[in-house]
C-alpha cells in the first residue's frame, strides 16, 4: 500500500468528517470491513457508514476490497497513510481551516490513546510500560533542520517497523509527530501561573 499526500482543500475536507477518518483508520489498522461492521465499531446505523464510505471511496481513499461472499461489500482503504502539503494547502483561509480541523482530529486520537493506554496500564508487561509515554522537547532549528528532523524521524520509523517485521514480541505502537515554530515570548510564558 502506497502513501498519499494531498495538496487539493477538497481532498482534504472528504477525511474531515470525525466519522470518516476514524473509520479510514480502521480500515487501516485492522483491515477491510463493511459496512455493517464499521457501524457497530462506531455505534452508528449501516446507512451512515456506507454514506461515509461512499464519500471517501468518491475522493480515492477506500476501495472495494476483494468480497468473501456475493452478498457483503468490504472496503478497504487505499494508501497505508495520508499527509497533506500544508504549505499548499494553507495558501487560503478555506485551507487554514480545514488544516485546523485535521490537526483537531490528531489531538482527539492522541487522547482517546492517551487514555485507553490509561485504562490498560496495570495489564501490560512492565517493558511496555517502561518505553510508553510521551514528552515535549524544545529545540532550537531552522525550517530545513526541522525537515529534515521529520523524514530521519519516519525512516527510522520505516528501518525499525523492518527490523521488527518477524519479532512476534512486535505490537502496533501508536507514534505522534509535531513540529511547530514557538510563536510565544520564550521564558516563562507556557507555564501556568500556580500562585
Amino acid at each position: 500500500m502506497a502513501d498519499r499526500i494531498i495538496t487539493e482543500v477538497d481532498e482534504l475536507k472528504a477525511v474531515t468528517h470525525p466519522l470518516r477518518v476514524r473509520m479510514l483508520g480502521a480500515l487501516r489498522a485492522d483491515g477491510p470491513a463493511t459496512a455493517t461492521e464499521l457501524a457497530r465499531r462506531f455505534d452508528t446505523d449501516t446507512g451512515t457508514t456506507s454514506y461515509h464510505l461512499r464519500k471517501l471511496a468518491r475522493h480515492g481513499f477506500v476501495e472495494e476490497a476483494e468480497q468473501r461472499d456475493g452478498r457483503e461489500r468490504r472496503w478497504q482503504a487505499t494508501e497505508a497513510t495520508t499527509s497533506w502539503d500544508e504549505a499548499a494547502l494553507s495558501t487560503t483561509a478555506e485551507g487554514r481551516a480545514v488544516l485546523s480541523v485535521m490537526r483537531r482530529h490528531q489531538l482527539a486520537a492522541l487522547e482517546r490513546a492517551v487514555a485507553a493506554h490509561e485504562a490498560a496500564v496495570a495489564d501490560l508487561p512492565p517493558e511496555w510500560v517502561a518505553v510508553s509515554g510521551m514528552s515535549d522537547l524544545r529545540a532550537v532549528l531552522s525550517a530545513d533542520s526541522l525537515r529534515e528532523l521529520e523524514r530521519r524521524f519516519t525512516a527510522l520509523i520505516d528501518e525499525l517497523v523492518a527490523a521488527d517485521a518477524d519479532n512476534p514480541a512486535a505490537r502496533p505502537v501508536l507514534l505522534h509527530y509535531g513540529g511547530f515554530p514557538r510563536i510565544d515570548e520564550p521564558g516563562w510564558a507556557d507555564v501556568a501561573d500556580e500562585s
